[in-house]
């Protein structure tokens, strides 16, 4: 897993992540907002947002790899706040296809890979994650 935390809140990391997913290109699948979606009940939540990001190209490649996977696209990156400090964790693919022992989806992840270190450089572009 990478993790690492940022100097910026939730909201803007995930504003970041996001238009920098659009750059490279991926897509945003979705985002969830946590701390919105408590807000809305009235409760108040330090932040939990989680952005999911893939493309049609590359579920399409894990399908025809291995369907059962698909249950692990898009990816994931979860933003959230503790102690004051906005962390950052993603599970690379080659991390999420691992327990499928699976070449094919071994070299998707040698292309996906890359795509989602560039999306997590727009955090912090000096620092490799």
């Amino acid at each position: 897993m990478i993790a690492f935390t940022v100097n910026l809140d939730a909201d803007t990391a995930a504003a970041k992540l996001s238009a920098a997913a659009l750059a490279v290109p991926m897509g945003l699948v979705a985002h969830v907002n946590g701390q919105a979606n408590a807000a809305k009940r009235g409760i108040s939540v330090p932040a939990d947002q989680i952005l999911e990001i893939f493309r049609p190209d590359f579920a399409i490649q894990v399908w025809n790899a291995h369907k059962p996977a698909g249950i692990d696209i898009p990816l994931r990156i979860h933003l959230y706040d503790q102690d004051g400090r906005t962390h950052v964790a993603f599970r690379t693919a080659r991390e999420v296809f691992a327990p499928y022992a699976n070449p094919a989806l071994d070299a998707i992840a040698d292309t996906v890979d890359p795509i989602f270190i560039a999306i997590l450089a727009a955090l912090d572009p000096d620092k490799e994650h």
